[in-house]
């Protein structure tokens, strides 16, 4: 399961430290300690939040790529048989939508709460290199 710190949580949702601070103090989200002792959000929690409250983050990538349509997010659904999967993808105030392979869901290991990025380019091409 994948889990967050406060700070990072803060970067996918648009807000400051404090605001997510005051969320957890509120009863909007609800904190673990990690084995460092540090405040963690699960990853389920934070993508059901987000869908209602969340603005586009900033993005966090040691890939460089000639899409210039890339939205950083948290998985909030995922939809799958035996060959086809739907991915549902909350970035920030969007909800992405895609269609794959459950193949490809599973070797990404997507499932709700976890990170992704959502790439979209108008040709079957994208170019990427590591920073």
């Amino acid at each position: 399961m994948a889990m967050f710190r406060i700070s990072y949580a803060a970067e996918l949702l648009g807000v400051s430290d404090d605001t997510v601070r005051r969320y957890v103090d509120q009863g909007h989200l609800s904190v673990r300690t990690d084995a460092s002792n540090r405040k963690v959000i699960d990853g389920v929690d934070l993508a059901t939040f987000s869908r209602e409250h969340a603005t586009l983050p900033g993005e966090k990538s040691s890939i460089r790529s000639s899409a210039r349509n890339r939205m950083v997010g948290l998985v909030t659904a995922v939809t799958a048989d035996t060959v086809m999967a739907q991915v549902e993808i909350q970035c920030g105030p969007h909800r992405v939508v895609s269609l794959m392979s459950t193949e490809a869901v599973n070797e990404l290991g997507l499932a709700p709460g976890e990170l992704a990025v959502a790439v979209i380019k108008s040709t079957n091409v994208v170019v990427e290199t590591p920073r």
